[in-house]
C-alpha cells in the first residue's frame, strides 16, 4: 500500500525558503505569482493490507521523525 505525506511550515511560521523562490519568481517576470511556502513531499510504500492500519502507522512515522509538529502540518493520502 503507498501513501504520499505533503509536509508543510505552519501558516504563521516564517518561510525563508519560499520568500526567495517567491522573490526570484518574481524577478524574472512572473507578477502574477500570489505567494509560494516550501515543504517537503514523501511517498511511503508499507506492507500493510488494513487501510485504517497502514494509515495509523504512516501517521505514526510523520509523527515520530517525518514531521516536526511544533513549526509543520502534514496531510496523508493514499496513492
Amino acid at each position: 500500500m503507498k501513501f504520499s505525506v505533503t509536509v508543510t511550515l505552519k501558516k504563521d511560521v516564517l518561510d525563508p525558503q519560499g520568500k526567495v523562490v517567491e522573490q526570484t519568481l518574481k524577478n524574472m517576470g512572473m507578477s502574477a505569482l500570489k505567494g509560494i511556502r516550501q515543504g517537503k513531499y514523501f511517498i511511503i510504500e508499507i506492507n500493510e493490507k488494513d487501510d485504517v492500519k497502514a494509515k495509523a502507522e504512516v501517521n505514526s512515522m510523520c509523527k515520530k521523525l517525518l514531521v516536526n509538529t511544533i513549526i509543520e502540518d502534514f496531510e496523508i493520502l493514499k496513492l
